[in-house]
């Protein structure tokens, strides 16, 4: 009988690789834990590889071709995923085109899975004092530290040898079989403790005790301080019970009467103190005394959750379509409400991190510490904790951006996707390269769950399913509270440098309206979709302009660095003093970034403080919310940024916003490129006026005839909505056809441009050519030293068999790879691009 014959003897396991399936391992008898589907377990993989893997199968049938290797343990007791998940992730590798184990990947967070790290301990058959003669001296400190410390990391031998490459050492020392390298498997994830101090049992017990105590500290002052401290917040006196709980050291010290550290350390050492430890959050939301009830609704909130519920019971799905400012949230807020007196869970999925903040500050007072918050700028710690608790049953609401979709729900009920037309839903690399507005709806089918999609300027495809009836519909055309929808003046910025009503890139109107509504106490925001000091440098006597030496792109000038900055791949170089075509020193900088709007405010109006919000600002941690706290408070009078400004903010006192280059935001090679302009530009415009008088918008461009801009001043969304989607069906563009961009890369332009030109051949015989577009070189073909060329494939929504196209996709893209000459090829898939 074979050692691994039992009643279920072989386990299927996702790993986080790059592979189109799962590997079967034997589970060996003796396992402390019975195995089941969601259990993380520790394999080895390839050559000494370690992974941590998902159990995704346990069955009794044998691998025919290889002897599977055993499960080396099994890291938890309860699994850490549901099937549930482990269902979203197999539909998401097959829709989206990639592997299991990339989904794996992005959806587990990293401090649930295991490293691997190199160690060394000293030879159970090495005698260090036997064998003195054989070693130098850096060998004997290695091994000294060996013999006290039984193993070391190979990462800390530099340290303790004093060698910048401890490497020839250790091979020396394995050669001689004074040492092993093992390989030591940590856990990443880590709970976090915090020290706690309480009175010893006899103290606490038996108040007779604790009275001789104080006796005995009479003369030993700042003893008898810690002592009075202690049961000043301890109540022991009253209920010796509130002794179990003790307090935090690092408080009890530190907070209030400052006590002397050596004196309670000297009381722990005497047994009057002890210490211990217990685990706390790493985030822990200030939770008002009560929490408070959601806010009550205005007659038009009113009659739209009447709608939306409906809608819901309906169909499922609701488009929730709101002017900026109408109060979407405050209708949100009752839907879910409504989710935790079920004992359910919501998702609320936003599209920034930069939203949590203020979303946060405002939820807490309502649903208190069942609320859970989920996204990519917390530590791999704090995301394994909210994990924990939305399984644990702590969190019933969860905010998060579009990873969130990936926790371990057991009883959603409700999404809600606000923002819903946002492209940062859009994940782009690596893969999956998925939608998150379009998880969310598998999601809830999969959970029986509803669905509302909020935005004031919903997707095409959305709206689409709205006007079609296959989603509810429910509309919110009035802000709140009576304010009214900001004005939007068309300024031609053309005509104002004519009439020397400009300076640099602000016309006089927005520079004298940012004014006067500082000076009021009000405050602005100034628009520009390009971060950076400007967008490049040239050279005024021969027009060269510095590149990157890795990408197609000009560098892009920071002026706060004095360097010039690749936004694709990172590269940064310094300003060139002279021109390096030409040799000449007329360097100048063209075009217009977030940096410059800052400075040239600074310039014209010395008065304002300005802060900017975007990618190089908010690097850090906590960089998102210190400056939109600043703002919220009145410490910016003018905030300066790119799209972030643009998503879902709510400020009271905003009256004035500025957009400086409308144009730059319609000439992209897109069909797409004017519905995000109409986005973007109603979005930033809905920031004004939220609250109590109405609010400017300045909208400067060159051409002021382009009729975008005029639907966008008379916040026409209906009208742009049946133009658009007239020029889709005209085209064969979403919603009424599914596209799938294929990304050819190599280090060689000329091998990119043949092996696409052979793929795309391949496909037209299998696809027919009215269903391929390319292969094209896109706008930027270089990008981080590879060449790149695209192949976008049209498929029909109607009488067409979608699994049956992506099986041809991927066997074109096999065949590919098995052509000698394209062996250093790579494609990417690209399943319902951006």
């Amino acid at each position: 009988m074979s050692l691994f014959e039992d009643q279920h003897n072989f386990a299927e396991v996702i790993l986080p690789v790059p592979l189109p399936k799962s590997f079967c391992y034997s589970i060996p008898l003796g396992t402390d834990v019975e195995l089941a589907v969601g259990h993380r377990v520790l394999v080895e993989f390839g050559n000494r590889k370690m992974y941590t893997g998902v159990v995704s199968e346990i069955h009794q049938k044998r691998p025919e071709k290889y002897d599977p290797k055993p499960i080396l343990e099994v890291l938890e007791v309860d699994p850490s995923v549901t099937e549930m998940q482990i269902k979203l992730w197999k539909w998401v590798a097959e829709y989206y085109m990639c592997t299991i184990g990339e989904v794996l990947n992005i959806a587990l967070p990293s401090g649930l899975k295991l490293s691997s790290q190199s160690y060394i301990q000293l030879h159970p058959s090495f005698i260090v004092e036997e064998n003195l003669e054989m070693l130098n001296d850096k060998e004997f400190t290695l091994l000294s530290t060996l013999e006290k410390e039984q193993t070391v990391a190979y990462s800390q031998v530099s340290n303790i040898i004093q060698l910048k490459s401890p490497y020839k050492t250790i091979k020396d020392l394995i050669a001689k079989e004074a040492i092993l390298l093992i390989e030591q498997i940590k856990e990443k994830y880590k709970p976090k403790m915090e020290k706690r101090l309480r009175l010893t049992e006899q103290y606490a017990e038996h108040p007779e005790v604790l009275d001789k105590l104080f006796e005995s500290l009479g003369k030993k002052a700042k003893q008898g301080d810690a002592l009075l401290k202690y049961l000043t917040l301890v109540p022991v006196h009253e209920d010796h019970m509130t002794n179990y709980h003790g307090v935090s050291k690092k408080e009890f010290i530190n907070v209030g009467k400052e006590l002397s550290a050596s004196s309670v350390g000297t009381m722990t050492k005497n047994k009057i103190f002890e210490e211990f430890e217990r685990q706390i959050p790493r985030f822990e939301l200030s939770i008002a005394d009560r929490m408070l009830p959601t806010p009550e609704l205005s007659a038009a909130q009113n009659e739209c959750l009447q709608k939306t519920v409906t809608g819901l019971n309906d169909k499922g799905v609701c488009l929730l379509h709101g002017v900026t400012g109408s109060g979407k949230t405050e209708v949100y807020l009752k839907l879910i409400k409504s989710v935790i007196e079920n004992g359910s869970q919501a998702l609320f999925m936003i599209p920034e991190i930069a939203l949590t903040s203020q979303l946060v500050r405002r939820l807490k007072v309502y649903f208190g510490d069942v609320l859970g918050i989920y996204h990519s700028k917390f530590s791999d710690n704090e995301r394994v904790e909210t994990w924990k608790g939305v399984q644990e049953g702590q969190f019933q609401v969860i905010i998060g951006t579009r990873s969130s979709l990936f926790l371990p729900f057991s009883d959603l009920e409700l999404i809600v996707v606000d923002e819903e037309h946002d492209s940062s839903y859009k994940a782009n690399d690596p893969a999956p390269r998925y939608q998150g507005r379009d998880v969310a709806l598998v999601l809830a089918h999969f959970h029986h769950a509803k669905v509302v999609l909020g935005s004031a300027t919903p997707s095409l495809e959305s709206f689409y399913l709205a006007v079609k009836q296959k989603y509810a519909y429910a509309g919110l055309t009035e802000r709140y509270g009576n304010a009214q929808l900001p004005e939007i003046k068309i300024i031609d910025i053309k005509a104002m440098r004519k009439q020397k009503k400009m300076k640099d890139d602000f016309s006089d109107e927005l520079l004298q309206l940012v004014h006067k509504t500082t000076e009021e106490g009000n405050q602005a925001i100034l628009f520009q979709n390009r971060r950076g000091y400007s967008p490049y440098v040239s050279c005024e006597t021969c027009g060269w302009v510095p590149s990157c030496p890795d990408c197609a792109v000009n560098l892009t000038y920071h002026i706060y660095r004095n360097e010039l900055r690749c936004h694709y791949c990172g590269h940064k170089e310094h300003v060139p003093k002279t021109c390096v075509s030409c040799g000449g020193t007329s360097l100048k900088t063209v075009g217009l970034g977030t940096q410059k709007v800052e400075e040239g405010l600074k310039t014209f109006l010395t008065d304002i403080r300005v802060g900017r919000l975007d990618l190089d600002t908010t690097r850090r941690k906590h960089s998102y919310e210190q400056i939109l706290t600043d703002f919220e408070q009145g410490h910016i009078d003018v905030l300066v940024g790119t799209q972030m400004v643009t998503k879902g903010l709510d400020f009271n006192n905003v009256r004035v916003v500025g957009i400086l280059n409308a144009d730059s935001l319609i000439f992209f090679p897109d069909f797409r490129a004017h519905e995000r302009a109409f986005q973007l530009l109603t979005q930033v415009s809905g920031r004004a006026g939220r609250r109590g008088d109405a609010g400017t918008v300045i909208l400067q461009t060159t051409m002021p005839k382009e009729t975008l801009f005029a639907k966008v001043a008379r916040h026409d969304y209906r009208n742009f909505y049946r133009k658009e989607i007239q020029e889709r069906q005209q085209y064969h563009y979403p919603p009424f056809t599914r596209l799938i961009k294929l990304t050819i890369r190599s280090e060689k332009q000329e091998l990119t441009r043949d092996s696409a030109e052979w793929l795309g051949k391949r496909l037209i015989n299998w696809l027919g050519a009215k269903r391929i577009l390319g292969p094209q070189e896109p706008v930027i073909n270089k990008i981080r030293n590879y060449y790149l060329s695209e192949i976008m494939i049209k498929l029909e929504r109607e009488n067409f068999d979608l699994k049956k196209a992506k099986n041809y996709i991927h066997h074109a893209i096999l065949n590919l790879k098995e052509e000698k000459p394209f062996k250093r090829v790579w494609v990417s898939i690209d399943v319902d691009p951006n």
